[in-house]
């Protein structure tokens, strides 16, 4: 009879020690699911944020006259659901080929339009083509001016975008300038091409 007593005691024993394990496992593995769900959102809100663009939010830059010019145009900047669409429309250039950058300030105050600084570079690279290699964030390219003084250009990218809160796509706050020479793509920090001809900030 004493035998029986002590291995019912075991037996009840081994069962509470059992069930208190299972439980602080079941309890364990709640507290890593809630804690994994909640790491969860907490990302997508984050990618989210990072995401969020205005979407066909559009920017008129009017292009002024610089160094003695007589270029005039606009420029419209219009946000898609992933992508920067520009749109150049100018007169008033020489034929041939002309650089058209982004510039780090938008600001056109000065004669020479020197006031809109150098490249925007918020990725800190060398100047170059793009699409090749390294490159500013500002490096457009080349504007192909017809004989009767001008020039239309079209161009989409993704680095950039209207007003998000990313600073390394924002292009609102920057300037554009148009100069008198083609960008050669290679010279430092801005392609030897030339005077600034026009200047417009975007805003």
């Amino acid at each position: 009879m004493k035998k029986l007593v002590i291995r019912i005691m075991a037996l009840a024993l081994t069962m509470s020690v059992t069930s208190c394990k299972e439980g602080n496992e079941t309890e364990k593995q709640t507290d890593e699911t809630e804690k994994s769900h909640e790491e969860g959102m907490d990302h997508d809100s984050h990618d989210h944020d990072e995401t969020t663009l205005m979407v066909d939010k559009k920017v008129i830059v009017t292009m002024s006259a610089k160094s003695g010019s007589d270029v005039s145009g606009e420029i419209t900047f219009v946000q898609g659901k992933e992508e920067v669409n520009m749109y150049v429309e100018l007169d008033g250039l020489t034929e041939g080929a002309h650089a058209i950058h982004i510039h780090q300030n938008g600001d056109c105050s000065s004669d020479d339009g020197k006031s809109a600084g150098g490249h925007w570079d918020p990725t800190m690279e060398d100047h170059g083509k793009w699409g090749e290699n390294m490159h500013h964030s500002g490096d457009i390219g080349n504007l192909e001016v017809a004989a009767d003084g001008k020039a239309k250009l079209e161009f989409s990218t993704d680095k950039w975008c209207i007003g998000c809160d990313d600073e390394k796509r924002n292009i609102l706050g920057k300037g554009v300038i148009v100069h008198a020479s083609a960008d050669d793509f290679e010279s430092q920090p801005s392609g030897a091409a030339g005077a600034r001809e026009a200047c417009g900030v975007i805003k």
